[in-house]
């Protein structure tokens, strides 16, 4: 159905008469605090012990207001004769909101989950060199971050949960073998002892005597008198 002329400009209006109408309300910041929605974009929190220096999220801002500054480190071989490993350690983590848009590339891009958006707006500065903030200030962001929303009821398991409960009942199966493994072992020990105890009893056993003939006559000592009329 092909709209007749001036039907946008009706809605348009529509909707301006509908607001018009309403009450006007007045929020009191700053002495009553505005309720946001939880996943309000005020700032960037940086969870540094995910970030591995990988400079996706330096590279992916259209703005270019995310510096990153590491420095390597030689890890030593986790086993004798293994390679060392080299690692970046994160020196600096600096975002200059005064040029950041809140477009959240930097967030969805970061493969290790270190950004996050924080509920936090209350961060104006009389200068303006003053608004890029080091990594201290933007960890402090990070705990005000608000927890994720729970899953619908029907959704499919996240993988990374998935893999781990998998990798914690196979531990949990092997666990269970090895202690029935060695409970067998113990048993079978207890038994060969027991059968080596008591065959040693038994060598040592003192043998019976044999009973005596009563048809045979002990024949007298040659050494001794013959016996006569006393």
């Amino acid at each position: 159905m092909t709209p007749f002329p001036g039907s946008g400009l009706a809605k348009g209006l529509a909707v301006t008469l509908r607001t018009m109408t309403k009450k006007t309300v007045t929020e009191q910041y700053p002495d009553t605090q505005p309720d946001l929605p939880p996943r309000t974009r005020g700032v960037i929190g940086l969870f540094e012990e995910n970030c591995t220096v990988c400079m996706l999220c330096a590279r992916e801002c259209p703005d270019w207001c995310i510096y990153i500054d590491s420095h390597k480190e030689t890890v030593p071989a986790a086993v004798p004769g293994g390679r060392e490993r080299s690692r970046n350690v994160l020196d600096r983590f600096a975002i200059d909101f005064s040029l950041c848009m809140y477009c959240g590339i930097c967030i969805e891009v970061c493969p290790f989950d270190a950004l996050f958006w924080s509920p936090e707006f209350e961060y104006a500065e009389t200068d303006i060199h003053e608004l890029t903030h080091e990594r201290d200030k933007l960890r402090e962001w990070m705990w005000t971050v608000p927890a994720p929303p729970a899953l619908d009821p029907g959704a499919e398991e996240p993988k990374e949960i998935a893999a781990a409960r998998k990798t914690a009942e196979k531990l949990a199966a092997t666990q269970a073998a090895a202690e029935a493994t060695e409970a067998a072992e113990a048993a079978q020990t207890a038994e060969v002892t027991e059968a080596a105890e008591g065959a040693g009893v038994a060598q040592t056993a003192p043998e019976p005597a044999e009973p005596a003939d009563p048809g045979h006559v002990e024949s007298a000592s040659p050494t001794d008198p013959p016996e006569g009329p006393s």
